[in-house]
């Protein structure tokens, strides 16, 4: 495939040089979690401490199991669903790629 290629960017829903999708993807940042095991998207994690949940008075116990995680745009955060819980954003700090 050439540079002067065009490839549909399912993000941005709209057709994108492949060049410029290759310098996008290898500016993306490695997400690491507490261990400093590589996290992708779907990954499942374990909670590695107690953590009190904000909005939702609720506190997720240590080796709680978050199936299917996406990475967000900062390197520190990742976004998930716990069964209780919609829409919650962990740091990685906090998590152990299972």
């Amino acid at each position: 495939m050439a540079d002067d290629d065009d490839i549909y960017d399912e993000a941005t829903g709209e057709w994108r040089p492949a060049g410029e999708i290759a310098a996008a993807a290898a500016e993306t940042p490695e997400v690491r979690d507490a261990s400093g095991n590589l996290l992708a998207d779907g990954d499942s994690v374990t909670l590695i401490k107690d953590l009190k949940v904000k909005g939702a008075n609720q506190t997720l116990k240590q080796g709680t199991v978050i199936r299917s995680i996406r990475l967000t745009d900062n390197a520190e955060e990742i976004d998930c669903r716990h069964d209780a819980i919609k829409g919650l954003v962990l740091r990685t700090e906090f998590v152990r790629k299972r």
